[in-house]
């Protein structure tokens, strides 16, 4: 069974960092792009950041720019968004996804293929 989990979401003060990790199992993502994107109450899920297969290219979103870092570790089958001087709005349910084939938009939710069950993280001011 082909998965990805998430962890390391919580409940944070405005300012503060966490790292989210998103392992996957039951099939390598080494030649998979993969990307994070969350979903607040009420709003429909929006692209944080991407990464292609070997690293090479990264995406963000304009809202997370410079706050947010996406990296990968291929021999753990698993990436990271590391997030820095949090706020408030960045509060939301954070989701990692895989796909299977390269050269699609990574920014684009309908590329993916594989989904995580999702992480909340909150940020109170």
């Amino acid at each position: 069974q082909v998965q990805l989990v998430e962890s390391g979401g919580g409940l944070v003060q405005t300012g503060s960092s966490l790292r989210l990790s998103c392992a996957g199992s039951g099939r390598t993502f080494s030649n998979s792009g993969m990307g994070w994107f969350r979903q607040a109450p009420g709003k429909e899920r929006e692209f944080v950041a991407a990464i292609t297969w070997s690293g090479s290219r990264r995406y963000d979103a304009d809202s997370v720019k410079a706050r947010f870092t996406i990296s990968r570790d291929n021999t753990k089958n698993t990436v990271y968004l590391q997030m820095s001087t949090l706020k408030p709005e960045d509060t939301a349910v954070y989701y990692c996804a895989a796909t299977l084939f390269q050269g699609g938009d990574l920014t684009n939710p309908l590329t993916y293929d594989y989904w995580g069950q999702g992480t909340q993280v909150t940020v109170s001011s």
